[in-house]
């Protein structure tokens, strides 16, 4: 019988984290048994490469040293498969170049072995915002997952790692390993750059840029300085916001999520993570496999960590995704509902004006788990690479004699500005809400946003590209209360492009006393700040969302404190409109989208993931 049923060993669980959870737990039951069924079954044929002819085997370590060729022969040693999105453009993944060498010295000093199994694709959201590239960004993390598959398929392994750090990379690794969830898995980081650029003073160049207050070379200055060396971006957009909640889901080493790049603790870290892999097969004793680390308990637990820290409203997309391969479902209800009852306890930016190294050094992930297990709002009871309980994690990483030890972090955060404790949170509830009304089903990220800006009620003004708005904005137009309706930016239009361009403009129409406000069916992701921005809105235009009967003048209303988004015409009018209609072919072709053609026919809406499977993981 499958457990449905974990007890904090650390404080009582605070009920509404109880009672979502149960629900999740309820709602998910038959697609969960069968998921574990089918990881049982795939389980049951023990070492997988003692199933291979002697052809398909000598293929396999063909290319190998003799060492390895000849542990490779006994079933007894373990073979880890490395799934790596390396890549030398982005800063984040570059340092993963070196992993490989230090996963096959390390498991060749234990007697196993280690194999590139396969790369993934890893592209970056900052060079492809604002362009047409940016159309194939969230359709990549499918695609991950399914490379994922290939690399994996090969029958070899024993256990997997994956390095990936970004975006929809991280995500798309997770759902790929879900289909390989029998496997005791890893993920390792490769940390973030050191701190550049100050927060406020980049956004305010960029502000001073869209009002043409500074020229381009001072622009590329300021983004040269903010992203200046190898390492993740420092602020807390997804690909951070992925690093802590794999991290706080079980599936990093403690405290190794936000260690820079280049440094003897990194690599020894790296070390240690291919170590931990090899402990936790079955021919080591400490068998644990990924589907008995990603379950409800632990999905619920990366909400919870999401919502405390104010962290990228893709992942309310991504969540979804990921808990759907491991037989879950879970809704924006759950995100809402969870949000409700957790405090807001970090200011990373865009949230405040720290960066993701002032977070950890602040305490970071350890003291963070400290803080929400304290109060309850986190599950103990789960498993992870370290073993049983999530009380793993509110330890750190020490070098002693060149090895890893951990210790317990921090007591107290030493930085309250940056990292508070969970009876004295910056806000009582966290960063993401559900918007809901005859518009449809929308999130909104209200940590950045200033409480005096959660309610806008003002014409709208239609958009149907984001690239439409500056002209009207330098022209003056748009010096007044609106609504920016930006539609036809949904996954089935054209994948779903996060809309970077907006955020200058209408900040500064912010700044300026105007009230604004966005609604669209597309993305902004860890992009959203201070403007009140309704999100990943479904129906989207081209399903014959209400979002694609709106016209300029009409008067909407945002109410992020209530959760209401309503265009306030009569119904009989609404009904009575034509629906919008976009020119297709714009972005059919070009830069590679014409091969993404079927995914855009076949993906489904953002609140079930914006995902191309569908029911494909039944």
């Amino acid at each position: 019988m499958r457990k449905t049923r974990a007890t904090s060993k650390v404080k009582k669980m605070h009920s509404e984290i109880t009672r979502v959870t149960q629900r999740i737990i309820e709602r998910s039951k038959d697609c969960r048994d069968d998921y574990l069924a089918r990881m049982k079954q795939a389980e049951e044929r023990t070492v997988h490469r003692a199933t291979l002819a002697c052809g398909n085997l000598a293929h396999g370590f063909a290319a190998c040293n003799p060492t390895d060729k000849s542990a490779l022969k006994m079933t007894n040693a373990v073979n880890v498969g490395i799934i790596t999105a390396y890549n030398d453009m982005l800063s984040a993944h570059q340092p993963f170049q070196f992993y490989p060498e230090i996963f096959k010295k390390t498991a060749q000093d234990m007697g196993s072995v280690a194999q590139v199994a396969g790369g993934v694709p890893a592209m970056c959201d900052g060079v492809t915002q604002g362009q047409p590239g940016m159309e194939l960004s969230l359709f990549s993390r499918d695609t991950i997952a399914m490379s994922s598959a290939i690399g994996l398929s090969h029958n070899m392994f024993d256990a997997a790692a994956y390095l990936g750090v970004c975006d929809k990379i991280v995500p798309g690794l997770l759902i790929g390993a879900l289909s390989f969830g029998h496997l005791p898995t890893i993920f390792v980081p490769a940390g973030p750059m050191p701190s550049g650029l100050p927060n406020k003073e980049k956004a305010h160049i960029r502000q001073m840029y869209a009002e043409g207050k500074v020229d381009r070379d001072a622009l590329l200055k300021c983004e040269s300085d903010s992203y200046h060396s190898a390492g993740t971006c420092t602020f807390y957009g997804t690909a951070n916001s992925n690093q802590l909640v794999v991290e706080l889901m079980g599936l990093h080493l403690p405290g190794s999520s936000f260690i820079n790049p280049g440094s003897e603790m990194r690599d020894a870290l790296t070390s240690e993570a291919c170590k931990r892999a090899i402990k936790i097969t079955p021919q080591n004793g400490y068998f644990t496999p990924l589907y008995e680390i990603v379950t409800e308990y632990s999905m619920v637990n990366a909400i919870v960590a999401l919502l405390a820290t104010g962290g990228s409203t893709n992942h309310t997309m991504h969540l979804i995704a990921i808990a759907r391969a491991a037989g879950i479902i879970i809704n924006w209800d759950d995100f809402s509902d969870l949000s409700a009852a957790v405090p807001l306890l970090t200011r990373i930016y865009p949230n405040g004006q720290a960066d993701i190294n002032h977070f950890h050094a602040a305490g970071g992930t350890s003291y963070l788990v400290k803080t929400l297990l304290d109060g309850g709002l986190m599950h103990e009871n789960v498993k992870t690479v370290m073993g049983e309980g999530l009380s793993h994690y509110t330890k750190e990483p020490f070098l002693e004699n060149g090895k890893i030890v951990w210790r317990e972090g921090p007591q107290h955060s030493l930085d309250t500005t940056v990292l508070t404790s969970f009876d004295k949170p910056f806000s009582p509830e966290g960063g993401v809400k559900l918007l809901k009304g005859n518009l449809g089903r929308a999130v909104i990220k209200v940590s950045a946003v200033a409480t005096e800006h959660q309610i806008v009620c003002a014409p709208a003004v239609v958009f149907d590209d984001q690239n439409q708005i500056e002209g009207r904005f330098k022209s003056g137009d748009l010096d007044r209360d609106f609504v920016a309706v930006v539609r036809f930016q949904g996954p089935k239009v054209n994948g779903m492009p996060e809309l970077h361009k907006l955020t200058p403009f209408l900040g500064s129409l912010q700044d300026r006393g105007f009230k604004v406000a966005l609604v669209t069916d597309g993305r902004m992701s860890g992009a959203s700040g201070k403007v009140p921005a309704a999100i990943h809105l479904w129906p989207e235009a081209l399903d014959g969302g209400v979002i694609g009967k709106i016209e300029n003048g009409d008067m909407i209303s945002l109410n992020a404190i209530t959760g209401e988004l309503r265009v306030e015409v009569p119904d009989d009018v609404l009904a009575a409109r034509e629906q919008a209609t976009c020119d297709l072919k714009r972005s059919a072709t070009g830069m590679g989208r014409e091969l993404f053609a079927p995914m855009r026919a076949q993906v489904n809406c953002a609140e079930l993931g914006a995902s191309v499977f569908n029911d494909g993981f039944s």
